[in-house]
């Protein structure tokens, strides 16, 4: 699975961009289908670095590298996919279950 698409690429800010935003968009979401990580893109730098909301053993803001992802495997040995149907959203009510 292609993890970024041009559509995508074009709505991402670069980084730092909303770093003044109290309830940033949260652009794309990656999975793993086997195991309990989500992430959430909300900014990028063109080349392999997010800024976003990773939900794993903790839920927190940070960088994630999109090289990373492709190398993830969950316990079934399954890569990371990203969520065909996710459609942006505020970061506030991702937080909030």
């Amino acid at each position: 699975m292609k993890l970024l698409t041009k559509e995508i690429l074009e709505r991402l800010p670069k980084l730092g961009k909303t770093s003044s935003q109290k309830d940033p968009t949260l652009q794309v979401k990656f999975f793993t289908p086997d195991a309990q990580w989500t992430w959430y893109g909300i900014e990028y730098d063109g080349k392999d670095i997010f800024f976003g909301f990773v939900i794993g053993l903790e839920d927190e803001l940070g960088n994630f590298s999109l090289n990373e992802l492709r190398e993830v495997r969950g316990s079934l040995g399954l890569p990371v996919e990203r969520d065909k149907f996710f459609k942006p959203c505020s970061l506030s009510k991702v937080m909030r279950g």
